[in-house]
């Protein structure tokens, strides 16, 4: 079944018209502040400043603060219509957030511990709410930045460092939400080096496509397959299907292993990548070809 609604996943730290998050390397945002940058397309998608949307802010340590964040944010679009959500464990999955949304236009997952995502909706009738509005409802939109990015697919990073990504079990998975199949999403990616980690993730899962989230950089998922890249910086794509050798399989814990094949993809905004048909498409840019 094809998906009728969409996913924005987003790398972190996108521009919410205000000085980068603390942790984050300070960078100047080449677009007008929010207006031309992700958090507006999250809005479009959604159906414009009168969406209603659903913030959740699970996955983070801080939730008030971050809702507090996103209300701002998404004031500064007009968006009035904002519900955060306040659940921070399994008991707060009550009836009463599963009607809120219900009556949402979308859902926009903060940063934070994607394990705590999938461990407080895992199984839950919420997260069966979402994935079933996102499967039949046109228009439905969940987006997720950072963490809420990584809990989107089938298969999840939830731990691992650079400097171990190239050693076998150096990066840890688990079941994510499945909202999107065959793919592994990881995010930060190019500001905090994780290139080694997306690259075992891969090699250990090569019928997935690896996606490298830069901060303030997402992608539109349409159909559960055309990946467009929105935001100020750049995607990473890793394709393990051409692998010519690998001997993840035979090497031991703890020890470096060594692949032959893997493909990798770079892609700004106004490029796309078809997941199925595992192709870039260069689009005209400004007016001008991009090939």
């Amino acid at each position: 079944m094809t998906p009728k609604g969409k996913l924005i996943a987003i790398g972190g730290n996108e521009d919410k018209g205000k000085e980068p998050e603390a942790g984050h390397n300070t960078k100047v945002f080449t677009h007008n502040f929010i207006e031309e940058g992700i958090l507006r397309r999250v809005v479009d998608e959604m159906g414009g400043p009168k969406a209603r949307i659903a913030v959740i802010t699970s996955a983070s340590s801080i939730p008030d603060e971050v809702g507090a964040n996103y209300i701002e944010a998404f004031g500064k679009l007009g968006v009035k219509d904002i519900d955060v959500l306040d659940i921070r464990d399994r008991k707060d999955v009550r009836p009463e957030m599963i009607k809120r949304l219900s009556r949402a236009d979308g859902v926009m997952m903060s940063g934070g511990n994607q394990l705590r995502l999938t461990t407080i909706f895992g199984g839950t009738a919420f997260l069966q709410l979402m994935k079933r509005r996102y499967e039949e409802e046109n228009g439905f939109v969940i987006a997720g930045t950072s963490a809420g990015a990584m809990c989107m697919s089938s298969t999840m990073i939830y731990q691992g460092h650079s400097a171990s990504g190239l050693i076998k079990g150096g990066v840890k998975m688990t079941t994510g939400a499945g909202l999107i199949q065959d793919v592994i999403i990881d995010s930060h990616f190019v500001e905090r080096g994780r290139f080694s980690r997306l690259t075992q993730a891969v090699a250990s899962n090569p019928n997935s496509i690896g996606i490298g989230l830069g901060e303030d950089t997402g992608v539109v998922i349409t159909g559960s397959d055309m990946l467009e890249t929105i935001g100020s910086g750049q995607v990473m794509i890793f394709d393990g299907h051409d692998i010519t050798y690998s001997d993840y399989a035979d090497v031991e814990e703890g020890e470096p292993f060594s692949i032959e094949g893997m493909r990798v993809h770079i892609i700004s905004r106004g490029h796309s990548y078809s997941v199925k048909e595992r192709m870039f498409t260069a689009v005209k840019v400004h007016g001008l070809s991009a090939k």
